[in-house]
């Protein structure tokens, strides 16, 4: 009797266990497969699910997403656009100022004046196969002025803008964000109020220089030539070369966007709105650019790289062999009696004497 009594208490013990390890076993189970059912809820739902709690974590989202669309609301401010209180392609304009115009400007313009140093050096200049002494005249005084008048604003205008457009990558590492800051204030103020004389020079200097510089036929042979700097003799050129045609047309085309862009900067409220005035300082910095790229050709080639080019614009006259190698064509008309526009005739004439020392 007690041996039966003793089977029957191990029995119901190794049930219980059993039962318990099962429990456990199922217990687990369950556990594991709880966070699946996740996978049940349909997408639209989940979704849903998360914009109720959005929402309802952040009672403004919504009145936000509006305002980031560039929707109008209002504003008791009358005037374009101050009912739009956030323009998302601001942050378009942003990238596109301070990453194309900026960095392929840096490189544009580093590029010509490394080639033009290396030229130097290399070639030291277009030298002329030995002066005459005779004189040439070439531009009057009215020309001089308006050259040197639009010369000196445009380079007060290229120091001003440049440095507005590259102080963040340039100056402020050296100068300071303080130092920096204050010159901003000085090259805004400068450049704005210069940029309407400067306007002014350059449209009666395209105007009275247009018929020096329409093109003709045998301007392509001295593109195709190089205009004789790189050899191979001295290519038909007029009174202006086909680079200095090339430059007056960049004044044109170039200048006339930098001019305009310029005007809607200078004057926001023509009925701009913010789109219009981002698009203006793209265009105004890229075409701002182009023309102070042509502008360092046109420095040298007048100066250091030409020699007696520089003469023309000081007194107004040249030596006639520099018409000779630099406008062969010009020249053979101030021989017939054709050519010059100066008031003071074509005839080549001598240069003065030296004062002879006692």
């Amino acid at each position: 009797m007690t041996e039966r009594s003793e089977t029957v208490g191990r029995g119901k013990t190794s049930r219980r266990r059993r039962m318990f390890i099962w429990s456990m076993v199922l217990g687990l189970a369950v556990s594991m497969a709880l966070p699946l059912t996740a996978l049940v809820i349909p997408a639209s739902q989940a979704q849903e699910s998360s914009q109720q709690a959005d929402d309802k974590s952040n009672p403004r989202s919504e009145y936000w997403r509006e305002v980031r669309r560039g929707n109008a609301g209002y504003s008791a401010v009358k005037g374009q656009e101050t009912d739009v209180l956030i323009q998302s392609e601001g942050q378009t304009w942003r990238e596109l100022r301070d990453g194309p115009v900026l960095h392929l400007g840096l490189w544009g313009v580093g590029s010509i004046l490394v080639v033009l140093a290396i030229y130097h050096l290399m070639t030291g200049g277009y030298k002329l196969q030995g002066r005459t002494g005779r004189k040439l005249p070439r531009w009057p005084g009215i020309d001089r002025f308006i050259h040197w008048y639009t010369a000196v604003l445009f380079l007060v205008l290229a120091i001003t803008g440049l440095s507005l457009l590259w102080g963040r990558t340039l100056l402020i590492p050296i100068m300071g964000k303080e130092a920096f800051a204050a010159w901003a204030n000085v090259a805004k103020l400068v450049h704005d109020y210069l940029s309407l004389f400067f306007t002014a020079g350059l449209v009666v200097m395209l105007i009275k220089w247009f018929h020096h510089n329409i093109w003709k036929a045998y301007d392509f042979k001295w593109l195709v030539s190089g205009g004789g700097y790189l050899g191979g003799g001295h290519p038909p050129a007029g009174f202006a070369n086909a680079g200095e045609k090339l430059l007056f047309y960049t004044l044109i085309f170039a200048g006339g966007a930098m001019v305009v862009s310029g005007l809607y900067l200078l004057f926001p409220n023509w009925g701009t709105d913010r789109a219009g005035m981002q698009l203006a300082n793209v265009i105004h910095g890229a075409s701002s650019l182009i023309c102070f790229m042509f502008i360092c050709l046109h420095i040298y080639l007048a100066t250091i790289g030409s020699e007696g080019a520089l003469e023309g614009m000081v007194s107004g006259e040249v030596d006639e062999q520099y018409a000779k190698q630099h406008h062969p064509l010009w020249y053979d008309e101030i021989m017939k009696g054709k050519g010059s526009d100066y008031a003071g005739g074509g005839s080549a004439q001598p240069a003065p004497a030296a004062p002879r020392k006692e």
